[in-house]
């Protein structure tokens, strides 16, 4: 048979490279909307990349020893997370003055990661005269917004700057069942102006219900008496919605809490909690504790609020001073002495 020959307009085009195909769109949920724009799709652009960046969270633990500050961390995210756990001594001795230790961990949960500071405060509240002990930790808070602000003013500054500023601080409270100690009001008043302090009843198992009622509404009392205003601040709070959440929040504060490693089985289930003879306390129980609670608000629920509050508040209050303490310093050195802006 004698070929025939196709005509040059009817042959196929030469197939175009794989590297220079372009996929269809993928038909959104408005495709077939003529007015559809896309805006939505900004929410997973936003989860991608803060998937990509991963998250920061630096939490400091103030309390005096033997409050179970090392194990609460360990328990809030089911790791080894605390300073204790890493750099533990068989015969760890108080110190005479405080020495703040950070210990950093990178935690992964169903591929999203994060870097966690636990920040810890050994010899706070441990000695015969406790006056002033709150200083080092108020001077640490304040250079870690120092190192921030200066890595911020650079001319050729991080396209990322690494943030150690402080984003929460839980303070620990003996369970006394009466009342706050003096050092306990001097120490949330002051530094409740530079961080976000979130009050505990530690090693709540130690007061009947009864006690702990009392106690905490004892110190509400003490809190609003002395203007200590503890996270979350009411005056922050951006519309009706966050009130109404956060209002109930307020009405538990401070969160009566039980910290514990250990896992029991209780019931043919896996938990954690103190085994006791005459039974189990369960760590994540709301009825035995309020633990739950307070892992929802630092983790599930408040977290990039917390971290808000610290750089658009906490950290811009002291970010201006700063500021104006420099122009200040410049005007004097001029002679002028006029403030600059």
């Amino acid at each position: 048979m004698s070929e025939v020959a196709v005509p040059e307009m009817m042959m196929p085009p030469p197939a175009m490279p794989a590297a220079f195909q372009v996929e269809k769109p993928v038909p959104g949920p408005g495709m077939g909307d003529f007015s559809y724009v896309g805006i939505d799709a900004i929410l997973e652009q936003m989860r991608r990349k803060a998937m990509k960046q991963g998250f920061e969270l630096n939490i400091m633990v103030v309390g005096q020893s033997g409050l179970g500050k090392s194990t609460l961390m360990n328990t809030l995210f089911k790791s080894k997370v605390s300073r204790k756990s890493v750099q533990a001594t068989s015969q760890e001795k108080i110190p005479k003055t405080i020495d703040i230790k950070s210990v950093s961990h990178d935690i992964e949960e169903k591929g999203v990661r994060m870097k966690l500071t636990v920040i810890d405060t050994p010899g706070f509240g441990d000695q015969i005269n406790n006056e002033n002990c709150w200083q080092p930790i108020m001077k640490f808070i304040n250079a870690q917004y120092e190192q921030y602000l200066q890595e911020e003013i650079n001319i050729n500054r991080k396209k990322r700057i690494p943030d150690s500023r402080v984003h929460c601080c839980i303070y620990f409270i003996p369970p006394t069942g009466h009342c706050l100690r003096p050092l306990d009001v001097e120490f949330m008043r002051r530094l409740s102006k530079v961080v976000n302090i979130v009050p505990v009843i530690a090693k709540a198992d130690t007061l009947t219900l009864e006690e702990r009622d009392f106690f905490k509404q004892k110190i509400r009392e003490e809190l609003r008496a002395n203007g200590i205003d503890v996270y979350p601040q009411k005056e922050f709070d951006e519309d009706a919605e966050d009130r109404m959440i956060n209002d109930k929040i307020r009405e538990m504060i401070p969160f009566a809490v039980v910290g514990s490693d250990q896992e029991y089985q209780v019931n043919g289930r896996r938990l954690l909690g103190r085994k006791t003879k005459w039974g189990t306390i369960e760590v994540e129980n709301i009825a035995h504790c309020e633990f739950a609670y307070l892992r929802d608000l630092l983790i599930r629920t408040h977290m990039e609020n917390i971290k808000d509050i610290t750089s658009s508040i906490h950290y811009e209050v002291y970010r201006v001073r700063r500021l104006n303490e420099n122009n200040t310093a410049i005007a004097h050195a001029n002679g002028t002495g006029q403030i600059l802006s």
